[in-house]
């Protein structure tokens, strides 16, 4: 049957067959997508076709497992990271993404102070593209990256805005590919608040053929924006999107789980009012016992341990968030070469150990 997507606590449905063929693709696909990729700007998980989310996940499988083979895949190439905003994992794995291929990353400390004060966002793109041979900004406002991705002559990478964060969502995916061997009608669920990591979940999902749930309290919803974009992605695919108020609904039978913090930075301001409304929605041992046997827990981190989660879902053996975090300098490396132009498929056979992209049947 066709793709079907179910929006608000509707009954269960007939899982859908998709509609595109999803996967391992041909050599002649890889190439194209990572041609078409190649000096393209990733401000947001909906910048990807269904072919390259799939070429992207292929080549991070790749190079996490044979890194020997893009030692130098990336020489003498200048990565500039401008941050509004503080980092532990993003700056780290960014870097160290770019140095293992070769290249060399420059960190510039935005902190105190909005890039586009000092001088124009125009301007800024202007001189890095004589520099840099890619941006990544982590910002408040998800405006600048594409103002300056729209000034660019180079690569511009959205490292974390307002609206979306891809980068950790191509992670987070990746992860679970490891874990299930495919994300195709893969039950995921996100529990809290409909923000930035929620949009880019809600795309990633759609894109690989899960079937993505959300459950917030009213009032918090993903933005109507991204839920028109999913609900367009899985029918694609062959995946659904659902959106609930109801948590322990939402989490019931889930293959994995997925929680961010309730009060991002920036809403400080907001803690009184969004505590007791999040309360319901924290991640506990209750919850998780609705969820499949197998299920795993998943969070972006930072964690506000007894908020959002609890330390017994976060220390569990069902939690795989220390995973997630290693695997961003994979994803991230996966999505440098291809934005630089040194993506290269590895042979099948050197690879993957036959676990990608197996039946979740």
């Amino acid at each position: 049957m066709g793709s079907k997507t179910v929006v608000m606590n509707l009954p269960e449905h007939e899982l859908p067959r998709p509609k595109v063929a999803l996967g391992i693709q041909s050599d002649a696909a890889f190439t194209e997508a990572a041609k078409g990729l190649r000096g393209r700007d990733l401000a947001s998980i909906s910048d990807l076709t269904v072919q390259e989310m799939a070429a992207v996940m292929e080549l991070a499988h790749a190079v996490k497992a044979h890194p020997e083979d893009f030692r130098h895949a990336l020489d003498a190439k200048q990565m500039v990271l401008i941050f509004e905003k503080a980092s532990l994992r993003t700056r780290l794995t960014f870097e160290a993404a770019i140095n293992t291929c070769g290249g060399n990353a420059i960190f510039v400390d935005q902190t105190h102070s909005v890039l586009g004060e000092r001088e124009s966002l125009a301007d800024v793109a202007h001189n890095l593209e004589r520099w840099m041979d890619v941006i990544v900004l982590r910002t408040y406002a998800h405006d600048t990256v594409t103002e300056i991705g729209d000034n660019a002559k180079v690569p511009v990478v959205n490292a974390l805005s307002d609206w979306e964060h891809p980068c950790q969502a191509l992670a987070d995916f990746f992860t679970l590919e490891e874990r299930f061997g495919s994300c195709e009608g893969l039950k995921f669920t996100y529990v809290g608040d409909g923000n930035n990591v929620c949009h880019s979940l809600m795309l990633a999902g759609a894109l690989l053929g899960a079937h993505v749930t959300v459950a917030t309290p009213k009032g918090y919803e993903p933005d109507l924006e991204i839920i028109h974009k999913a609900i367009a992605s899985a029918e694609q695919t062959g995946g659904s999107i659902q959106l609930t108020h109801d948590a322990a609904k939402a989490v019931t039978g889930a293959d994995a789980v997925y929680t961010d913090v309730c009060i991002s930075m920036g809403q400080e301001n907001e803690a009184t009012k969004r505590t007791p409304i999040f309360r319901p929605y924290q991640v506990n041992e209750g919850l998780m016992t609705q969820a499949a046997e197998h299920a795993v827990f998943m969070h972006c981190l930072p964690a506000h341990r007894g908020q959002e989660v609890t330390d017994v879902v976060l220390d569990s053996a069902q939690s795989i968030v220390f995973d997630q975090a290693e695997n961003r300098m994979h994803a991230q490396k996966a999505l440098l070469l291809m934005l630089l132009g040194g993506a290269k498929r590895i042979p099948r056979d050197r690879g993957l150990n036959g676990k990608r992209r197996k039946s979740l049947a």
